[in-house]
């Protein structure tokens, strides 16, 4: 081997050392409130490299979405990280309403826009998640927000189309696996 395969390979091994982890998106992700490109290092640590954040980084469609094995979790996230200020039930109290059809910021119809309010934090008192929760958790959360829906299911893109045919507005009552 001569010296410049060697480097070549030092470099290849080292470039692969300092990028694993790296959280790689084909999503332009932007800060709600600024426009600033968001910078996914800053996340936590776990919960970056799992296939539904992988998917979502490639599509901007989160794979979450009315997954009756995720809810129970994502209910639980939500109870936790966000009820305080959006209500139980994302009817609203010091931030705004979740789980009707208006929008404070429009982007956040989209999963992706959604992703970037949680993520870099809104106006007022909603400051960025991403020291919070993983991205992983944001999706699962994100999953919880796009169930407590109430809204005209013609207003939800957010939804598949065997998702909109099975659509029923959530009501308290229903258990989240089988609303």
């Amino acid at each position: 081997m001569n010296r410049s395969s060697v480097r070549l390979a030092v470099a290849a091994v080292f470039a692969g050392v300092f990028l694993t982890g790296m959280v790689k998106s084909s999503l332009d992700l932007r800060n709600t409130v600024t426009g600033e490109k968001l910078n996914l290092e800053d996340s936590l640590p776990d919960g970056r490299d799992t296939p539904a954040v992988r998917a979502f980084l490639e599509t901007g469609v989160n794979p979450y979405n009315e997954d009756p094995k995720v809810l129970p979790k994502a209910k639980e996230l939500f109870l936790t990280a966000c009820s305080g200020c959006h209500g139980h039930l994302g009817e609203g109290k010091v931030g705004p309403g979740l789980n009707d059809d208006y929008w404070t910021y429009p982007k956040n119809e989209t999963d992706q826009g959604l992703f970037e309010t949680i993520f870099g934090g809104a106006q007022a008192q909603m400051g960025p998640q991403y020291e919070n929760l993983t991205l992983d958790d944001m999706l699962t959360v994100m999953a919880w927000v796009r169930h407590l829906y109430t809204g005209p299911v013609d207003h939800a893109p957010w939804f598949t189309e065997a998702q909109k045919k099975a659509y029923k507005p959530y009501h308290e009552d229903h258990p989240a696996e089988t609303n």
